[in-house]
């Protein structure tokens, strides 16, 4: 944990494990497995290539996560309606 990358690619994941648990502990699926594979995915790539001397690269794939769970996973839509 030595980057700014490896706090951001650690914080979007554990954010993505908290939405996936919460979300799997419901009765009906709301999500698919392999929707999660995507943006964890992205993380490691993205803190390799942050920790490689890549970060406009890192920066990218890492708005690019961040747009794929807003749209895909939908993490503030999910809301129950009272």
């Amino acid at each position: 944990m030595e980057t700014v990358f490896d706090w951001i690619s650690l914080g979007i994941f554990g954010g993505l494990i908290v939405l996936f648990l919460e979300r799997s502990s419901k009765p009906e699926p709301v999500d698919h497995l392999w929707q999660y594979l995507v943006p964890s995915v992205g993380c490691a790539i993205a803190n390799y290539a942050g920790n490689h001397g890549a970060p406009i690269v890192a920066v990218a794939i890492i708005v690019g996560i961040l747009a794929y769970i807003h749209i895909v996973l939908k993490p503030f839509g999910a809301w129950p309606q009272r």
